[in-house]
Protein backbone atom coordinates (compact mmCIF):
# COMPACT_ATOMS: atom_id res chain seq x y z
CA UNK A 1 0.00 0.00 0.00
CA UNK A 2 1.35 3.21 -1.19
CA UNK A 3 2.56 5.76 2.24
CA UNK A 4 0.70 8.79 2.02
CA UNK A 5 2.61 12.16 1.87
CA UNK A 6 3.07 13.08 5.18
CA UNK A 7 3.17 17.11 6.47
CA UNK A 8 5.57 17.20 9.56
CA UNK A 9 4.42 19.48 12.47
CA UNK A 10 5.98 20.09 15.78
CA UNK A 11 2.67 20.65 17.14
CA UNK A 12 0.78 17.43 19.23
CA UNK A 13 -2.70 18.89 19.62
CA UNK A 14 -4.39 17.39 16.64
CA UNK A 15 -7.59 19.74 16.96
CA UNK A 16 -5.12 22.55 16.91
CA UNK A 17 -3.26 21.02 13.87
CA UNK A 18 -6.71 20.60 11.90
CA UNK A 19 -7.76 24.32 13.00
CA UNK A 20 -4.33 25.54 11.79
CA UNK A 21 -4.26 24.00 8.92
CA UNK A 22 -7.74 24.46 7.21
CA UNK A 23 -7.09 28.14 8.02
CA UNK A 24 -3.85 27.74 5.89
CA UNK A 25 -5.81 25.74 2.91
CA UNK A 26 -8.33 28.90 3.01
CA UNK A 27 -5.23 31.64 2.83
CA UNK A 28 -3.77 29.74 0.95
CA UNK A 29 -6.44 29.23 -1.75
CA UNK A 30 -7.09 32.98 -1.67
CA UNK A 31 -3.75 33.67 -2.18
CA UNK A 32 -2.83 30.98 -4.96
CA UNK A 33 -5.72 32.38 -6.73
CA UNK A 34 -4.80 35.93 -6.96
CA UNK A 35 -1.10 35.81 -7.37
CA UNK A 36 -0.73 32.09 -8.44
CA UNK A 37 1.64 29.66 -6.65
CA UNK A 38 4.89 30.61 -7.16
CA UNK A 39 4.32 34.74 -6.67
CA UNK A 40 2.99 33.90 -3.05
CA UNK A 41 4.91 33.51 -0.50
CA UNK A 42 4.96 31.96 2.75
CA UNK A 43 4.79 35.33 4.89
CA UNK A 44 1.68 36.65 2.97
CA UNK A 45 -0.03 33.22 3.49
CA UNK A 46 0.76 33.31 7.50
CA UNK A 47 -0.97 37.04 7.60
CA UNK A 48 -4.13 35.83 5.60
CA UNK A 49 -4.90 33.32 8.08
CA UNK A 50 -4.29 35.25 10.46
CA UNK A 51 -0.94 33.98 12.52
CA UNK A 52 2.83 34.76 12.29
CA UNK A 53 5.80 33.29 10.09
CA UNK A 54 6.81 31.77 13.02
CA UNK A 55 3.28 29.60 13.63
CA UNK A 56 3.17 28.67 10.09
CA UNK A 57 6.27 26.88 10.70
CA UNK A 58 5.38 24.98 13.77
CA UNK A 59 2.61 23.23 11.31
CA UNK A 60 4.70 22.88 7.71
CA UNK A 61 7.71 23.00 5.97
CA UNK A 62 7.61 24.41 2.98
CA UNK A 63 5.05 26.47 0.71
CA UNK A 64 4.68 23.06 -1.22
CA UNK A 65 3.11 21.57 2.11
CA UNK A 66 0.41 24.08 2.15
CA UNK A 67 -0.24 23.37 -1.66
CA UNK A 68 -0.89 19.70 -0.52
CA UNK A 69 -2.70 20.23 1.98
CA UNK A 70 -5.17 22.27 -0.78
CA UNK A 71 -4.95 19.29 -2.85
CA UNK A 72 -5.47 16.71 -0.26
CA UNK A 73 -8.43 18.22 1.27
CA UNK A 74 -10.11 18.15 -1.76
CA UNK A 75 -10.02 14.30 -2.00
CA UNK A 76 -11.07 14.04 1.94
CA UNK A 77 -14.11 15.57 1.07
CA UNK A 78 -14.93 13.77 -1.78
CA UNK A 79 -14.33 10.63 -0.09
CA UNK A 80 -16.60 11.58 3.05
CA UNK A 81 -19.51 12.75 0.96
CA UNK A 82 -19.14 9.45 -1.56
CA UNK A 83 -18.72 6.76 1.44
CA UNK A 84 -22.54 7.37 2.26
CA UNK A 85 -23.20 5.28 -1.21
CA UNK A 86 -23.16 1.68 -1.34
CA UNK A 87 -21.27 1.17 -4.43
CA UNK A 88 -22.29 -2.19 -4.49
CA UNK A 89 -26.01 -2.38 -4.68
CA UNK A 90 -25.92 -1.83 -8.94
CA UNK A 91 -28.32 0.67 -9.41
CA UNK A 92 -28.68 3.72 -11.12
CA UNK A 93 -30.21 5.56 -8.34
CA UNK A 94 -26.84 4.95 -6.45
CA UNK A 95 -24.91 6.22 -9.27
CA UNK A 96 -27.41 9.46 -9.51
CA UNK A 97 -26.86 9.75 -5.77
CA UNK A 98 -23.02 9.53 -6.17
CA UNK A 99 -22.81 12.69 -8.81
CA UNK A 100 -24.95 14.54 -7.18
CA UNK A 101 -22.69 14.59 -3.52
CA UNK A 102 -19.68 15.01 -5.95
CA UNK A 103 -20.45 17.69 -7.98
CA UNK A 104 -22.19 18.96 -4.56
CA UNK A 105 -18.45 19.01 -3.09
CA UNK A 106 -16.99 20.65 -6.22
CA UNK A 107 -19.48 23.55 -5.83
CA UNK A 108 -18.50 23.92 -2.21
CA UNK A 109 -14.59 23.91 -2.93
CA UNK A 110 -14.56 25.39 -6.66
CA UNK A 111 -11.65 27.74 -5.71
CA UNK A 112 -9.91 25.15 -4.51
CA UNK A 113 -10.39 22.38 -7.30
CA UNK A 114 -9.07 25.43 -9.47
CA UNK A 115 -5.96 26.25 -7.75
CA UNK A 116 -5.18 22.02 -7.21
CA UNK A 117 -5.37 21.55 -10.95
CA UNK A 118 -3.51 24.61 -11.60
CA UNK A 119 -1.06 24.57 -9.19
CA UNK A 120 -0.41 20.99 -8.86
CA UNK A 121 2.56 20.53 -10.92
CA UNK A 122 4.43 22.35 -8.56
CA UNK A 123 4.42 19.58 -6.07
CA UNK A 124 7.65 17.60 -5.46
CA UNK A 125 7.55 14.08 -7.10
CA UNK A 126 6.35 12.51 -3.67
CA UNK A 127 3.42 14.36 -3.09
CA UNK A 128 2.73 14.83 -7.04
CA UNK A 129 2.42 10.86 -7.17
CA UNK A 130 0.25 10.88 -3.73
CA UNK A 131 -2.45 13.78 -5.47
CA UNK A 132 -2.31 11.80 -8.46
CA UNK A 133 -3.25 8.45 -7.19
CA UNK A 134 -5.90 9.98 -4.91
CA UNK A 135 -7.52 11.27 -8.26
CA UNK A 136 -7.52 8.08 -9.67
CA UNK A 137 -8.96 6.67 -6.67
CA UNK A 138 -11.85 9.12 -7.11
CA UNK A 139 -12.51 8.08 -10.68
CA UNK A 140 -12.35 4.45 -9.19
CA UNK A 141 -15.16 5.13 -7.26
CA UNK A 142 -17.27 6.05 -9.94
CA UNK A 143 -15.98 3.08 -12.15
CA UNK A 144 -17.22 0.20 -9.22
CA UNK A 145 -20.86 1.66 -9.18
CA UNK A 146 -20.90 1.82 -12.70
CA UNK A 147 -19.97 -1.76 -12.49
CA UNK A 148 -22.20 -2.55 -10.18
CA UNK A 149 -24.98 -1.07 -12.57
CA UNK A 150 -23.59 -3.87 -15.11
CA UNK A 151 -23.30 -6.85 -12.51
CA UNK A 152 -27.50 -5.90 -11.88
CA UNK A 153 -28.07 -5.20 -15.70
CA UNK A 154 -28.89 -1.56 -15.16
CA UNK A 155 -26.19 -0.93 -17.67
CA UNK A 156 -25.23 -2.81 -20.61
CA UNK A 157 -21.25 -1.47 -21.18
CA UNK A 158 -18.01 -3.09 -21.54
CA UNK A 159 -15.89 -2.54 -18.40
CA UNK A 160 -13.48 -0.51 -20.89
CA UNK A 161 -16.59 1.55 -21.37
CA UNK A 162 -17.24 1.98 -17.69
CA UNK A 163 -13.55 3.08 -17.07
CA UNK A 164 -13.92 5.83 -19.90
CA UNK A 165 -17.65 7.03 -18.18
CA UNK A 166 -16.16 7.38 -14.69
CA UNK A 167 -13.07 9.47 -16.01
CA UNK A 168 -16.15 11.61 -17.82
CA UNK A 169 -18.33 12.17 -14.73
CA UNK A 170 -14.70 13.16 -13.02
CA UNK A 171 -13.78 15.66 -15.34
CA UNK A 172 -17.62 16.85 -16.20
CA UNK A 173 -17.75 17.92 -12.76
CA UNK A 174 -14.81 19.82 -12.11
CA UNK A 175 -16.07 21.54 -15.31
CA UNK A 176 -18.33 23.44 -13.11
CA UNK A 177 -15.40 24.81 -11.01
CA UNK A 178 -13.41 25.57 -14.24
CA UNK A 179 -16.32 27.26 -16.40
CA UNK A 180 -18.33 28.81 -13.53
CA UNK A 181 -17.71 32.21 -15.23
CA UNK A 182 -20.07 31.26 -18.03
CA UNK A 183 -21.80 28.54 -16.27
CA UNK A 184 -23.48 30.28 -13.21
CA UNK A 185 -24.81 33.03 -15.84
CA UNK A 186 -27.41 30.22 -16.92
CA UNK A 187 -27.11 27.43 -14.37
CA UNK A 188 -27.58 26.55 -10.61
CA UNK A 189 -25.69 23.57 -9.61
CA UNK A 190 -28.78 21.48 -8.97
CA UNK A 191 -29.36 22.53 -13.17
CA UNK A 192 -25.88 21.69 -13.82
CA UNK A 193 -26.39 18.58 -12.12
CA UNK A 194 -29.39 17.21 -13.67
CA UNK A 195 -28.34 17.67 -17.12
CA UNK A 196 -25.38 16.28 -16.59
CA UNK A 197 -26.90 13.38 -15.12
CA UNK A 198 -29.08 13.09 -17.95
CA UNK A 199 -26.71 13.72 -20.81
CA UNK A 200 -24.40 11.08 -18.88
CA UNK A 201 -27.31 8.07 -18.74
CA UNK A 202 -28.39 9.02 -22.67
CA UNK A 203 -25.04 7.97 -23.73
CA UNK A 204 -25.09 4.94 -21.66
CA UNK A 205 -28.41 4.23 -23.43
CA UNK A 206 -30.61 4.82 -20.47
Amino acid sequence: MEKKHEVKTSVKDENLIEKRRHQMIRAAVTLFKEKGFHRATTREIAKEAGFSIGTLYEYIRSKEDVLYLVCDSIYNEVHDKLSQIKLENGTIDDLKNAIRHYYGVIDDMQDEFVVMYQESKSLPKGALDYVLKKELEMMDIFHKILKGCIQTGELELTDAQAKLYAHTLVVQGQMWAFRRWALRKEFTIEQFTELQIEFVLNGMGK
